[in-house]
């Protein structure tokens, strides 16, 4: 357990924010995280208010000795963000959003979570390219890299992040970008929580209207016949569309959003009405709409476990995978989702940044949400046993944010990469303070 003499360094520590041990009132409340799997009981939360905050939690933290947790939504489905006995550094009070229209930028606190952003630029017509939840958090969003409906067009997230503010394992809080200190700015585009606490980000925003979307519910009868014909148009849409598909037991839904010109998203969007789909209602919708439109899907305090990868293409082996997997699922709830990449994602070269899947056409995740704890193993060795179908298919590299298990940093980088921000970990965070993550062990120099 976090010690008395801890616990009094962070109480006498003259913070801005709230230290919340075990004994305070809303210890049970701000310990637990999105994913009701993860059951864990750090010694001390500590909810920052500033960046001279994290700066003290993190030298406290590291001389101690004590596993330091960094969360901003919770949302990691590893439970990344918290810990046993260790500290939690709590970003949630460090939530502001600042607009600049005029130059298209955006600040945001190291603690919003992705809406508050979605709203901020939408009030001007400006959009920052993100996932597809609203209340994920930005900071590991984005620090793994950030996909969703616009990377098509817009890119990833890191290819829109301008700059941080960062405290660094020794306590230091530094400005990085691609002028100061670029060693460390490649590093955290993709490089996940291993090299410091981000406590803002400014991103670059983008112009956009309103967005068109369709939704074709097929029959899991002609599962393998709808996925081939819908490869086929996929891979002659323009990067104003993103298409993606959800295949469960019971049925295979297509969808498509096209972010492009009204006028000409009928003809292109009609391309997937394939053979035995029902088409939902026609929607059109704001993006800040389209974002919201997973949240009650997918809420708090259900159980979760999610394991990703990336193809190169769907061949029949990929569909064939699909098919048979989900005809064995055991339990509702569990699904194969695949979003579809290319366009703006393939236009940064591979080494720019440490994300590593520019080259893929699709990311495909094995993933489930079910309420009982009985449940647990069926659903978790289900997807298990799916994502080791699939990624024996699969690109050599992941992306780290969709993993529920730990231990991947190595295979999602590939040997190079890895390397490379293992000497940069050696450099910044030479004794692993920020170990809780989708660690990247540090070569000392």
């Amino acid at each position: 357990m976090v010690g008395s003499a801890v616990e009094d360094k962070l109480a006498r520590a003259r913070l801005d924010g709230t230290v919340v041990g075990t004994g305070h009132r809303d210890y049970d409340r701000l310990r637990r995280v999105y994913n009701a799997v993860i059951d864990r009981s750090p010694g001390a939360i500590v909810q920052a208010a500033t960046a001279r905050d994290v700066q003290k939690i993190v030298t406290i933290a590291a001389s101690s000795g004590l596993p330091l947790a960094v969360r901003c939504g919770g949302h990691s489905f590893a439970g990344l963000g918290t810990c046993d006995d260790g500290v939690v550094c709590d970003l949630s009070r460090m939530n502001s959003v600042v607009v600049d229209p005029m130059n298209r930028t955006v600040e945001v606190g190291g603690g919003a979570l992705l809406g508050a952003v979605d709203a901020a630029g939408g009030r001007y017509g400006l959009v920052m390219p993100a996932g597809v939840v609203s209340h994920t958090g930005i900071g590991g969003l984005t620090l793994g890299g950030g996909m969703g409906y616009l990377s098509r067009r817009f890119g990833l997230t890191i290819d829109n992040l301008i700059e941080v503010d960062m405290v660094t394992a020794d306590g230091v809080l530094s400005r990085v970008n691609a002028l100061e200190l670029p060693d460390l700015f490649w590093a955290i585009r993709g490089g996940g929580g291993n090299f410091g606490v981000v406590t803002s980000f400014t991103f670059r925003l983008h112009a956009l209207g309103p967005v068109a979307i369709r939704r074709w519910t097929h029959p899991t009868s002609v599962i393998a016949e709808t996925l081939m014909r819908y490869r086929e148009v996929a891979a002659v849409a323009p990067r104003e569309l993103t298409t993606a598909f959800v295949a469960t037991k019971d049925e295979l839904q297509l969808r498509a959003i096209w972010s492009g010109s009204t006028r000409r998203a009928g003809a292109i969007i009609d391309h997937f009405a394939l053979p035995r789909g029902v088409q939902d209602p026609k929607v059109d919708m704001s993006y800040l709409e389209l974002q919201r439109a997973s949240d009650e899907l997918l809420p708090w305090g259900l159980r979760y476990y999610s394991k990703g990868g990336f193809l190169a293409e769907m061949d029949d082996r990929v569909i064939d995978v699909i098919a048979d997997s989900l005809a064995d699922a055991p339990i509702p709830g569990l699904e194969v989702y695949c979003l579809q990449l290319g366009g703006a994602v393939g236009d940064v070269a591979d080494d720019a940044t440490a994300y590593s899947g520019r080259t893929a056409a699709f990311y495909w995740i094995s993933q489930g949400a079910w309420s009982s704890p009985d449940d647990d193993e069926r659903a978790i060795g289900w997807c298990r046993s799916t994502a080791r179908r699939l990624g024996a298919l699969s690109l050599e590299t992941n992306y780290v944010n969709e993993q529920a298990d730990t231990g991947v940093a190595q295979s999602a980088y590939g040997e190079s990469k890895y390397r490379r921000l293992a000497r940069l970990k050696g450099r910044y965070d030479p004794t692993n303070v920020f170990r809780l993550n989708q660690n990247i062990e540090p070569i000392r120099a």
